[in-house]
């Protein structure tokens, strides 16, 4: 399964900053790329974005792909707007002082089936704390079999205690564990346990 935005694209996305940038008629990287009535749709949806000081790297992004894709017009422009209103959605979960990283975190996690309220959470146990990593880590797990209320539980019950480093070692232990066969629940258990992040704010694993 993919996984959502990907951390590194995540950052690379903050880095660019592009939610603060003055609103221009075109993109200069759809040129070519796209059909003239697609980017002409897609140029439009990166000027509301601006506007409302959304991050625009990741809309760029995702046209881009789509275009590598050979896509067709309507999937790339819905696939484009789509984002737009999680990267919206996940901005208003974490509020408006969140970094373009964040929110772009933000939206990959809503993608993978969090829900916005989880990322309110994680805002309010990690308030002096960027919440980039936690909240991509939440996407990855998903993207490896956890169902997406019990990562997020995991996510939010290591808010208080884990850096950005134990958030990266327990989301690489969990991968580790479901390649070597394990199920993704179980991996998913141990490994919060052995990082010390079982406590009342995660139910434990499911049962089937």
């Amino acid at each position: 399964m993919r996984r959502g935005l990907g951390l590194s694209l995540i950052i690379a996305a903050g880095l660019a900053g592009g939610s603060r940038a003055p609103a221009a008629a075109q993109e200069p990287r759809l040129a070519g790329r796209l059909p003239d009535p697609v980017r002409v749709q897609v140029d439009a949806l990166l000027d509301s974005a601006r506007a409302a000081g959304l991050p625009t790297e990741p809309l760029v992004d995702r046209a881009l792909e789509g275009a590598s894709k050979r896509a067709d017009g309507v999937r790339i422009v819905t696939a484009v707007r789509r984002l737009a209103g999680e990267l919206g959605a996940a901005r208003d979960a974490l509020g408006l002082e969140s970094s373009p990283a964040e929110v772009t975190a933000g939206a990959s996690a809503l993608r993978a089936g969090a829900r916005a309220g989880d990322l309110h959470r994680l805002r309010v146990l990690r308030a002096r704390q960027s919440v980039t990593v936690a909240a991509a880590v939440l996407a990855d797990l998903v993207a490896v079999g956890v169902p997406p209320d019990t990562a997020a539980a995991a996510v939010i019950a290591l808010a208080r205690s884990a850096d950005d480093a134990t958030y990266l070692a327990f989301r690489r232990n969990v991968e580790r564990d479901v390649a070597l066969g394990a199920s993704p629940v179980a991996a998913l258990g141990v490994r919060l346990t052995a990082t010390g992040g079982a406590t009342a704010e995660y139910p434990g694993p499911r049962k089937p």
